[in-house]
């Protein structure tokens, strides 16, 4: 999924020193973002005082939406680099085109995940024919240094594993949980869930102490460590848990993201994650100049227009308390 800001702004972002080895219940309010005609995300990361949870580094949520009589989905052509996309789906459906000439059709608890590495680009949108009914939640995760320029590559999973208790299903998105592995590729220690409670539900989920957690609010009413939670809301949990309280007063749905705080410092932009301004800038030249990032075929419509660069320095830092 592309920002579609057209006054995109810098995030500074990484580094572990905010992160501290106590829990912490920090509720984050989204930003309403509008995403093409008829689709409006509420963004929970990059959230002010918030920048990351992990190596996730940008959380959109949105729906449910009544698409009957509307396009739905529509994110044009667009690049990018030093990441991976997470498609996350609770109802409808999503079609993934991309420069490798990847055509993937994306249904509800079913992975979808694009690494860019060093370049690539993709569109996204609800097919022609589309149920009535669009929700989900669209991801990134930043690369290591040491991997973010790998070759781009995409992947779509659709059978992936789930743990279970009494009144519990979660499904294992990315890294594992409870001993259950996502066939997911990840570059640092990190893990997503699905997670579904049936109304009444008191559960204890296992987590790792050295991991930081947030849990987002997809559907229902319900309780993380006794803070409630709504649709469309995200929890920051920190770190220094082995287990987290869950308690359900309506069924409900939650993701559960975390893993070790991301150590290195990062300058987001628009749809790259870089390290420096002047990469930044390259890679945006690249775009504009039509060759790096490859070509989306089939997509009907014109690619994404890269925004001006900030007329201010960019500067990689730290998170900030």
């Amino acid at each position: 999924m592309s920002n579609l800001e057209r006054r995109a702004t810098v995030t500074t972002c990484g580094g572990r020193q905010d992160v501290g080895a106590a829990p912490v219940r920090e509720l984050l309010s989204p930003r309403r973002v509008r995403l093409g005609e008829s689709t409006e995300v509420r963004r929970l990361l990059p959230n002010l005082g918030r920048r990351m949870i992990g190596a996730w580094a940008f959380i959109d949520h949105y729906g449910p939406d009544d698409i009957a009589d509307e396009p739905g989905m529509q994110v044009p052509p667009h690049p990018h680099m030093g990441l991976q996309t997470v498609s996350w789906l609770h109802e409808g459906e999503v079609l993934h085109r991309d420069s490798l000439g990847s055509l993937q059709t994306i249904r509800p608890r079913e992975l979808g995940l694009m690494t860019s590495g060093r370049a690539i680009s993709h569109s996204e949108e609800s097919p022609r024919q589309h149920a009535r009914l669009l929700h989900g939640a669209q991801l990134w995760v930043a690369l290591p240094d040491a991997h973010r320029h790998v070759a781009p590559h995409f992947e779509h999973h659709a059978g992936l594993p789930t743990v279970t208790a009494p009144g519990l299903a979660a499904t294992v998105v990315l890294g594992s949980l409870d001993g259950a592995a996502s066939p997911g590729t990840v570059y640092s220690p990190l893990m997503g869930a699905d997670l579904t409670l049936a109304a009444g539900t008191a559960q204890r989920v296992p987590v790792e102490p050295d991991f930081e957690y947030g849990v987002l609010a997809m559907a229902g009413e319900a309780e993380a460590d006794g803070v409630t939670v709504l649709p469309g809301s995200m929890l920051y949990l920190g770190a220094g848990r082995r287990e987290l309280p869950l308690r359900a007063a309506t069924d409900a749905s939650l993701m559960l993201l975390g893993g070790e705080p991301f150590e290195e410092r990062l300058l987001m932009w628009w749809n790259f994650v870089g390290r420096t301004q002047d990469e930044i800038a390259r890679a945006r030249e690249d775009w504009v100049a039509g060759d790096r990032f490859g070509e989306v075929h089939g997509y009907d419509g014109a690619r994404l227009d890269a925004p001006a660069l900030p007329s201010t320095p960019l500067k990689a830092r730290g998170r900030v308390r």
